[in-house]
């Protein structure tokens, strides 16, 4: 969607630095940084983006086939919580590690949950909306479907605001490798659109988005 690749250059969330690159979760150094966190910061662009979930939810999976929305720790959880409240649906949140303490049970029993993943209340068998922030090669959220799995719940579609894709550098590995899992993944917006308006717009060189391309292309 052109107007969340709009909020995220109007917000700073897309930086670029081709002299000192930053450091991705993945160790790679990347002379691009998408930071969607700062988006909980704006009200407008909140919006942007929990309206832009629902268009997708509507459109793409079905109102009817969720029963729990789930946010990915942590930069998941804010988004995640926007959407359960505008649908009224419950929502969880899901660790990226399972922890070793707490408690866990179904509700009225509540026991020890050591290796715990999930926080909140999930039945077994309830259908599971997973929401991100980004995804780059698609490695966390195939391990929180892993955990969510293992909780009971059936995890089929992920949202996100933001995905490492572009047709220009022919990069789409997060979308294969979701894909291969049995995990559908619905973005708003992409390199693709954020660079093309970054460049309509004057905000990033020829010289920048030929880098950054470069860059993709490598992932």
């Amino acid at each position: 969607m052109k107007e969340i690749a709009q909020v995220l250059l109007e917000t700073g969330a897309v930086l670029i630095d081709l002299k000192k690159p930053f450091k991705l979760v993945s160790g790679r150094q990347s002379p691009v940084y998408v930071d969607c966190r700062r988006l909980i910061s704006f009200p407008a662009a909140r919006e942007a983006v929990t309206q832009g979930f629902m268009e997708l939810v509507e459109r793409e999976i079905g109102l009817g086939k969720i029963d729990v929305i789930a946010g990915g720790e942590t930069a998941g959880i804010p988004f995640a919580t926007l959407l359960a409240r505008q649908l009224k649906k419950p929502m969880i949140y899901v660790r990226k590690e399972p922890k070793g303490y707490g408690v866990g049970g179904p509700a009225g029993r509540r026991q020890p949950a050591e290796g715990a993943q999930i926080e909140g209340v999930l039945q077994a068998g309830q259908r599971v909306l997973l929401v991100e922030d980004l995804v780059t090669d698609g490695g966390s959220k195939l391990r929180f479907k892993e955990g969510i799995a293992r909780a009971g719940g059936i995890v089929e579609d992920c949202l996100t605001v933001f995905e490492y894709f572009s047709e220009r550098a022919e990069l789409h590995r997060a979308r294969d490798v979701l894909k291969e899992h049995g995990l559908r993944l619905h973005s708003l917006t992409d390199w693709d659109e954020v660079l093309a308006l970054a460049e309509a717009e004057g905000r990033f060189t020829a010289l920048d988005i030929e880098q950054i391309l470069e860059f993709l292309q490598e992932l």
